[in-house]
């Protein structure tokens, strides 16, 4: 039986203002309910890696968990690039996109997602790691992409569907849709487990 028939009976709430997100989910044949409640993306400074996506994509559940009703599944998620034993976000401004673009650059990255599934009885948190290397870009090609396509939402300061991923992007190993901000596959597996 197809994930969408298995779901029928259940309501789906993605509390995720990602268009990239929720589009994935309307590709899977999905009903789904988008809900966004405001939290601070903070973590403790003690945490590495795929602890960090794992500590927020639970963190964005919080708020939701006290109205979660029998056949609801709550699904939040975060994507963080690691680059040097450090977590790069979401840019602050241009100044930090081209900060973050020059550091990734001719280099390689790991780009980490992590989805967190909450029902009001349970919660599982998965996570994909992606490897990306990008050529050398020029001042030039970095500061065109930057203002052009604004990628201040997007965590590394880049989004690997637009122009940049295709002209910068030389290897990569794992999911591209991780990478866009969602490991479908992985997503698609542990609904199907849940119910």
């Amino acid at each position: 039986m197809l994930l969408n028939e298995k779901l029928k009976s259940y309501h789906i709430i993605l509390a995720s203002g990602s268009p990239r997100r929720q589009l994935f989910f309307k590709d899977l044949g999905l009903d789904f309910e988008i809900k966004l409640k405001p939290i601070k993306e903070e973590y403790p400074s003690t945490l590495q890696h795929v602890e960090i996506s794992d500590y927020l994509a639970q963190l964005k559940a919080q708020p939701f968990k006290k109205e979660l009703k029998e056949k609801d599944i709550l699904i939040t998620s975060d994507t963080i690039v690691w680059h040097n034993n450090k977590a790069l976000g979401k840019p602050l401004n241009e100044a930090d996109a081209f900060n973050i673009l020059k550091s990734i650059n001719n280099d390689t990255h790991e780009v980490i997602t992590s989805v967190c599934f909450t029902t009001n009885t349970s919660q599982k948190t998965i996570h994909d790691i992606t490897k990306v290397t990008f050529k050398n870009l020029s001042e030039e090609e970095i500061k065109y992409y930057i203002n052009t396509y604004k990628p201040f939402d997007k965590a590394g300061a880049y989004g690997i569907q637009e122009w940049i991923g295709q002209i910068g992007v030389t290897k990569i190993e794992g999911s591209y849709f991780n990478v866009m901000g969602l490991p479908v596959h992985m997503v698609y597996q542990a609904l199907s487990e849940i119910v």
